[in-house]
């Protein structure tokens, strides 16, 4: 980097609130390393612990942190985290979205809708399967090499068996206002996802106008990546 460049990333730092927020299937630690990358550099950084049981109730938790920030917030997404802050980023102290192989529906679209698509050529369907009371689950069987290819066997192992099922409601509700309409967004895609198509997470950051970012990794690119992560959300930041 330049001098100028890590000024501005410095100032950055110092103006902006990242707010971390996690998808289905795990929860907020799978940001730790990407979180004390972020924190290293000198942002102020919330994580949000949501249930992933309803759109709406996971909305609730992200504004909840939206509003502990100090500073005006960089909204970060992963995967179903990225419908909930497609519609928690309208809130005001909302400067930008930043969506992590994640989900950016439409006015009147649901997850449920976007996975609807027939898949292409080459593509496989993630090996999601019902879990216990109407919830979704991955098949541990599938888990590694579907959610988390590139990351070391003994987490995944942990991760297939810690689950936290997702709720239907949360697969179906649609997104009235997608923020992305009139905030600044950035897309990380992760070429290497077998739970969200490459090409679909393409489509979807380019009908958001976002600045796009490829990176050659698995779905769980916060873990196994989380310093490139960090670094794309501190760009995001420095944009603004």
């Amino acid at each position: 980097m330049t001098n100028a460049q890590i000024s501005d990333a410095g100032r950055a730092a110092q103006s902006r609130s990242i707010v971390l927020v996690h998808g289905a299937f795990v929860d907020a630690s799978g940001w730790q390393g990407v979180y004390t990358d972020l924190v290293r550099r000198g942002f102020e950084v919330l994580v949000t612990q949501h249930p992933t049981q309803t759109l709406s109730g996971d909305i609730a938790v992200v504004k909840q942190a939206i509003a502990a920030a100090r500073n005006p917030v960089v909204l970060v997404g992963h995967s179903y985290g990225g419908a909930v802050i497609t519609a928690a980023g309208n809130d005001a102290k909302v400067a930008a979205l930043a969506y992590v192989a994640a989900f950016v529906p439409d006015m009147g679209e649901s997850i449920g809708v976007l996975t609807s698509a027939p898949l292409e050529a080459g593509e496989v369907a993630p090996p999601v399967v019902p879990g216990a009371d109407g919830t979704l689950i991955v098949d541990p069987a599938g888990f590694a090499q579907a959610f988390a290819a590139d990351v070391d066997a003994d987490t995944t192992r942990f991760l297939a068996a810690a689950q936290q099922p997702w709720g239907m409601e949360a697969v179906v509700a649609p997104v009235d206002d997608p923020a992305w309409k009139t905030k600044p967004s950035a897309y990380m895609v992760a070429s290497l996802d077998r739970m969200i198509p490459p090409r679909a997470q393409r489509m979807m950051a380019e009908r958001a106008g976002a600045a796009v970012t490829e990176i050659e990794v698995s779905h769980a690119v916060m873990l196994s990546k989380p310093a490139q992560v960090a670094e794309f959300i501190a760009r995001a930041a420095a944009m603004l």
